[in-house]
C-alpha cells in the first residue's frame, strides 16, 4: 500500500492524486489550467482505504449498467451517422465502419448518467437538448482519437475488425480522424457555453500531449509512475473527466457538484485505464481483439512493467536491449507476473476505483447514482 499526497488547486486546475511508490522526491509540475500533482518523499505507510461494497449482487453486467439510460443510447447511435454529414462517401463509409465496430459506447453513457443523477439535484424533469449532443460530441472526439491512435501504433485490428487504415490507406484514416475532431469541434461551439468549450476542447489537446508523451519515451526504464499516470490522464481520463463534469453543468448544478464529477471521470479513467494495461498481460489475443502484450512489445512501459522494473533489475536489462534476443519478451512477461508488478497495478486500479465511489457521495440516491457506482466495480470485476 503506498500514501497519498496531492497538491490541492483551484476549480480551474486537473488535480492528478498520485502514489508515492518508491519514486524519489519531484518537482510540483504545473501548467496553466492544468494538471497539478506533488509526489511526497519514499516513504512506506499504510493507508485505509475505503471498502466497495457491493450494492447489486453478482457481477455487473454491461447491459444492466446501460439499462436505465438504453433510451438515450438509441438516439445516440441514430444520430450519430447523420453526425459526420454526406459531404463525401469514404468519410462516410469509414465512419460507419468504426461506429458499427462495436464498443459499448460507456463515455456518452457516462454523459448521461450523470446528467440525470444531476438533473435530480436541480429540478430538471428531462435532459435539455444540451445533453443529448454532448454525448454525441464525445462519442465523435473518442471515435476520432481510436483512429488516430490505430494510425500511430500501426495496429491490424480493432475490437477484433479491421481498423480503418487497413481498410481505407493511412491517408483515408488520417483524414476521417481529423474530419471527425473537426466536425465535433463545430458541434461544440454550437452549445455556445464557453465554459464547456474550453473544459472540452482541452480534451482535443490532452490528446495529442498524451501522445507524444508515450512516443517519447518508449523503452524509458527510467518512467516513473507520476510520468505513467499523466499519460493516461491525457490519453484516457480527461476526456471522461471533462465530459462528465460538463453533463453537470448542463444540468445547472453548482461548481461543488460540477468539480466532484470531474473527480469521478478522472479516477474512474485512471482505473479503467490502468485495468486495461493489466489485461494486456493476463488476456489472450483472442480476448483482447489484438496481440497480447503489445505495449511492452512497442515498449510503451505501463503500470505493471514499471511496479516490476522496481523489484528486479534483470527486466530493466531485457527491456533496455529492445528485446533483441530470442526469447527476451517472453522473459519480461514472466518477470512482471512473478515480481509482483500485476498485483500492485490491481491495487492501483482499485485505488483510483475507491476514489471515484467517493466522489459520487455528494449525489442523492437514485438508480442513476447506483449505475454510476456500478460502472466502477464493473470496471474493477474485469481484473477479479
Amino acid at each position: 500500500m503506498w500514501s497519498m499526497s496531492c497538491a490541492r488547486v483551484g476549480l480551474n486546475q486537473r488535480v492528478l492524486e498520485l502514489p508515492s511508490c518508491r519514486v524519489k522526491r519531484r518537482s510540483l509540475w504545473r501548467r496553466r489550467s492544468g494538471v497539478c500533482c506533488l509526489f511526497s518523499p519514499t516513504q512506506n505507510v499504510s493507508v485505509q482505504m475505503p471498502s466497495l461494497n457491493p450494492i447489486t449482487t453478482g457481477p455487473v453486467s454491461v447491459s444492466s449498467l446501460l439499462e436505465v439510460v438504453a433510451d438515450d443510447l438509441h438516439k445516440l447511435n441514430t444520430n450519430l451517422k447523420s453526425l459526420i454529414g454526406a459531404e463525401n462517401p469514404v468519410l462516410i463509409s469509414a465512419a460507419e465502419q468504426i461506429f458499427g465496430a462495436g464498443g459499448k459506447r460507456l463515455r456518452p453513457a457516462l454523459v448521461f448518467l450523470v446528467s440525470r443523477a444531476t438533473a435530480q439535484l436541480t429540478g430538471l424533469k428531462e435532459l435539455t437538448v444540451e445533453h443529448q449532443r454532448l454525448a454525441e460530441i464525445i462519442e465523435m472526439i473518442h471515435t476520432a482519437s481510436l483512429i488516430h491512435d490505430d494510425v500511430i501504433d500501426d495496429s491490424e485490428l480493432r475490437r477484433g475488425k479491421q481498423t480503418i487504415h487497413q481498410m481505407y490507406g493511412t491517408k483515408v484514416a488520417v483524414l476521417a480522424g481529423d474530419f471527425m475532431f473537426a466536425q465535433s469541434s463545430w458541434f461544440l461551439a454550437n452549445l455556445e457555453n464557453l465554459e464547456v468549450i474550453k473544459l472540452i476542447s482541452q480534451v482535443i489537446k490532452d490528446f495529442a500531449s498524451g501522445e507524444i508523451k508515450q512516443a517519447s519515451s518508449f523503452f524509458n526504464v527510467d518512467l516513473t509512475l507520476e510520468d505513467y499516470l499523466l499519460k493516461s490522464y491525457y490519453k484516457t481520463a480527461s476526456l471522461i473527466a471533462s465530459s462528465t463534469k460538463a453533463a453537470a453543468i448542463f444540468s445547472s448544478s453548482n461548481p461543488t457538484i460540477c468539480n466532484e464529477m470531474y473527480e469521478y471521470g478522472k479516477n474512474l479513467g485512471l482505473s479503467f485505464q490502468v485495468v486495461d494495461d493489466i489485461l494486456d498481460f493476463t488476456q489472450s489475443a483472442e480476448q483482447l481483439g489484438k496481440p497480447a502484450a503489445s505495449d511492452l512489445r512497442k515498449g510503451n512501459l505501463t503500470a505493471p512493467v514499471i511496479f516490476a522494473l522496481q523489484e528486479e533489475p534483470k527486466l530493466r536489462e531485457i527491456i533496455d536491449s529492445e528485446f533483441m534476443e530470442e526469447g527476451s519478451l517472453e522473459k519480461a512477461i514472466e518477470l512482471v507476473h512473478s515480481c509482483g508488478g500485476i498485483k500492485k497495478a490491481q491495487d492501483l486500479a482499485k485505488e483510483k476505483g475507491n476514489f471515484a465511489m467517493q466522489n459520487l457521495q455528494c449525489l442523492p440516491q437514485s438508480e442513476f447514482k447506483t449505475a454510476l457506482e456500478n460502472m466502477v466495480r464493473y470496471n474493477l470485476e474485469r481484473i477479479d
